[in-house]
């Protein structure tokens, strides 16, 4: 039997302050907060190539009905951000060690800023000492491929950014590059640039859905652009089906 359906306003691609250009009150407390105040069902967790603040988020939202999906925003060789995104702890520390065994380099707290890696509370119990902000060893084929390997959804990031877009980068999406969406920016229209663009030939044969998310470096960035899913739940799994339009799942609003 079908399981009752719901529109869920979803947001996954947001940083805290393990980003190191991420505003260091990017804080459980306070991304939860504003997720809430907009609305925002489920909210994702993508800090630049590591994953280690989306236990904190998940305890800290236990208590207030928010969903936390865990996951990333992967810099590949060729500077394209692609989002990482993960229903299972196990995977996603899996792909988080397939990341870390290719990022190279030693963050510059001078050049690049603080990386913190919080509790639930958002005390600080660590400083990350990779350089997050620099680019994998991993082309976006082996990206992609890798967050498929460990069952999780892949989306290219920000396609309508002039920078660490896939269109920036490439200058188009590769027809075998197995995306399973499209994020276009809070700012896409400021851009000239939209799902009439994705449609003209960037993709290639390859239809692919196109989604929007804050990608929140602050606090009053959180909930400023979701996507509006109609799934059973705010899973990574529902997610994946909505994006497919299988099952009755469909990305209903947003863009």
């Amino acid at each position: 039997m079908e399981k009752n359906l719901r529109r869920f306003r979803v947001d996954l691609h947001n940083h805290t302050s393990l980003s190191p250009c991420g505003d260091a009150r990017m804080i459980p407390q306070n991304i939860l907060r504003a997720a809430a105040e907009r609305k925002v069902d489920v909210i994702g967790i993508t800090d630049h190539n590591s994953a280690e603040n989306v236990a904190a988020m998940r305890e800290a939202a236990e208590p207030t009905g928010i969903r936390v999906i865990g996951g990333m925003e992967v810099t590949s060789a060729e500077e394209v951000h692609l989002l990482a995104l993960f229903d299972g702890d196990d995977e996603l520390a899996g792909f988080q060690q397939l990341v870390y065994e290719n990022l190279h380099g030693t963050n510059d707290t001078e050049a690049f800023g603080y990386q913190w890696v919080f509790d639930a509370e958002g005390g600080v119990i660590d400083l990350n000492p990779r350089l997050l902000i620099g680019a994998t060893v991993l082309s976006v084929h082996e990206v992609v491929d890798g967050i498929h390997g460990f069952g999780g959804v892949a989306i290219a990031a920000h396609v309508d950014r002039q920078s660490f877009s896939i269109i920036s980068q490439l200058g188009f999406i590769p027809g075998d590059l197995d995306l399973d969406a499209v994020e276009l920016s809070p700012f896409s229209e400021e851009h000239g640039f939209g799902p009439d663009e994705l449609a003209a030939g960037v993709t290639g044969e390859r239809k692919l859905v196109a989604v929007t998310f804050s990608d929140a470096h602050h606090v009053d960035e959180v909930g400023r652009a979701v996507t509006e899913l109609m799934v059973a739940d705010g899973s990574v799994a529902e997610l994946r089906l909505a994006l497919r339009g299988e099952g009755g799942r469909a990305v209903v609003g947003g863009v």
